[in-house]
């Protein structure tokens, strides 16, 4: 996972994906995320949640990330 915002993410998929697939996020301590792929380049895909996660919850969701 690369490029975590409030709003969505990169990643890197084994098998590419399509626009406009749904898919889920699941970080450690955090529920599910549902997303919607909003653009594929080669394995790489854009993501954006259908909730934007709240800045307390993104705040500790990267200090948790940074420690690993």
């Amino acid at each position: 996972m690369l490029d975590l915002s409030t709003d969505g993410c990169k990643v890197e998929f084994v098998e590419r994906p399509s626009v406009g697939d749904p898919v889920s996020v699941k970080f450690d301590g955090l529920d599910t995320l549902e997303a919607r792929v909003c653009w594929v380049k080669g394995h790489m895909a854009g993501l954006m949640f259908k909730n934007r996660i709240h800045h307390a919850v993104f705040d500790l969701l990267l200090r948790r990330l940074k420690a690993k």
